[in-house]
């Protein structure tokens, strides 16, 4: 058996995690036993929908590199893959089940499920009364010929049990008295999600259904349809919730379902804040997932190879955006200098920053950022230089001080002026300068590096910091320094 699995998102605008999520472990299970991921559009919710929202999904899915193998920019052998194109599908199969007398026509109004919702004891009545349940044939059929709107619904066992096996959670019982008698085809003629879903799935061939906890017990009904149409149940694999983390009014930090107030949810977002899509996806793999061996850095081929839902956890998993932090990290740690240069170019470019030392800012930025948006701050001592606080210069391991500061820097102007304009060169005369007046090299070097950069952190010491700000302009930002402590 080929495994087929799918990832079916309404175009909604937007790619949150826990859709990733899903998508990801459904890619995962398929190309671990070398299976088809299909992409399929379910676009009949027209509340919902939002213009070039399934562009939206074509580019997120490209970006993480879930590539599908079947999809409507694709094609394939079981399409259309757009839901609205196959609308008339679904009908005729609802009408076979009420032929077969595993349906049934419902007539009731909206104003009188409204009535019913609003009068009934949850307990007693599950969603709906089956009040066409049992209708007189002649009745059904006097409705029928008057033009009288209606539904399709299913008619669901009335006692006993449901059971059915899901990876991840194991065996399920339902009781049967918790499952209302389902809508198939909705007023307009539209098919509900769940009737449309199991059509789809089966008429597509899927083998494995991932999807979220939330229909753990929802999951029976679809059971039902399959059943009644004498089709195969598909393997299902539930994930557990994302959870996040906030801290409430009394300060005591609260996990609760994963939504925008604990952060970025979207993936493009987290995009747009500087995380890799390779990190995202690698973090996100580990959300309700481990491997056997604990390895928490993978690429997708090392992903696809370790992958097992067996592995994948009953317990929510909770987003932590710093252990996110620390995954892009590991992946910039690891980039070759092509790599980093070509994300950090854009970065560079804005900053004006001399081809000349893009080497010496790889060796210096990729052990202390986590993300390449953190470029522009770390650095933004170079385009912007105001009235430091001039306590800057006092630093008490370094035992610096103003008059220590003003000394230094005096003595060492003519030095640097005369300089040849490198590395070395600047380290080289700094330390003579110390060794020679029996100072530590700290007392020399930070007021230098005060005085140029205006800021009391920098990536790279003193000698990076004058030769990414070059000769003229270190010169001249020591110089307006001095002048501030002399006076």
């Amino acid at each position: 058996m080929t495994v087929r699995t799918r990832f079916a998102p309404s175009p909604t605008g937007f790619m949150h995690v826990g859709n990733l999520r899903t998508a990801l472990y459904e890619y995962l299970t398929a190309k671990h036993e070398n299976g088809t991921f299909v992409l399929r559009i379910e676009d009949t919710d027209q509340e919902r929908y939002v213009e070039g929202a399934t562009q939206v999904i074509y580019d997120t899915l490209k970006i993480a590199g879930l590539i599908h193998d079947e999809g409507p920019d694709l094609g394939g052998d079981f399409g259309p893959y757009v839901q609205s194109e196959r609308l008339n599908l679904y009908k005729p199969y609802a009408e076979q089940l009420v032929k077969e007398g595993k349906a049934y026509y419902c007539f009731c109004t909206k104003e009188r499920l409204e009535s019913l919702r609003a009068s009934a004891d949850s307990k007693d009545v599950v969603g709906y009364d089956r009040h066409c349940r049992d209708l007189p044939q002649e009745e059904v059929q006097r409705l029928l010929d008057a033009g009288t709107p209606y539904v399709i619904r299913q008619k669901m066992a009335l006692d006993g049990e449901s059971t059915y096996t899901d990876l991840v959670y194991g065996e399920i019982t339902i009781p049967n008295a918790d499952l209302d008698d389902q809508v198939l085809i909705k007023a307009d003629g539209f098919p509900t999600y769940n009737f449309a879903n199991v059509i789809d799935d089966h008429l597509m061939g899927i083998t494995h259904v991932v999807r979220g906890s939330e229909y753990l017990s929802s999951t029976p009904k679809y059971n039902a349809l399959y059943e009644a149409f004498g089709w195969d149940i598909p393997t299902y694999v539930h994930l557990p919730l994302i959870m996040g983390k906030s801290v409430d009014e009394d300060g005591k930090e609260v996990v609760s379902k994963l939504s925008k107030r604990h952060g970025s949810t979207g993936f493009m977002d987290l995009i747009n804040e500087g995380f890799l899509p390779e990190a995202i996806i690698n973090y996100i793999a580990l959300l309700g997932w481990a491997p056997t061996d604990n390895t928490e850095i993978f690429s997708m081929d090392e992903l696809i190879k370790a992958f097992d839902p067996a592995g994948i956890s009953k317990s929510p998993s909770v987003f932590d955006y710093d252990k996110l932090e620390w995954v892009n990290a590991e992946y910039i740690k690891k980039m070759d200098s092509a790599e980093f240069l070509k994300n950090a170019k854009p970065f560079y470019d804005d900053l004006g920053i001399d081809a000349a030392n893009y080497e010496m800012l790889e060796e210096i930025l990729k052990p202390r950022i986590t993300r390449f948006t953190q470029i522009t701050e770390k650095l933004l001592f170079l385009k912007e230089f105001g009235e430091f606080d001039l306590s800057l210069f006092e630093h008490k391991k370094s035992k610096s001080t103003l008059e220590t500061s003003k000394a230094i820097l005096e003595a060492l102007i003519p030095t640097l002026e005369s300089l040849d304009w490198n590395r070395d060169a600047i380290t080289n005369a700094l330390t003579e300068y110390a060794t020679a007046n029996e100072m530590k090299n700290a007392l020399v070097m930070w007021p230098v590096r005060i005085a140029a950069a205006g800021v009391a952190v920098t990536p790279g010491g003193c000698a990076e910091v004058l030769m990414l700000l070059g000769k003229d302009e270190s010169i001249r930002r020591i110089k307006i320094g001095l002048d501030r402590l002399s006076k």
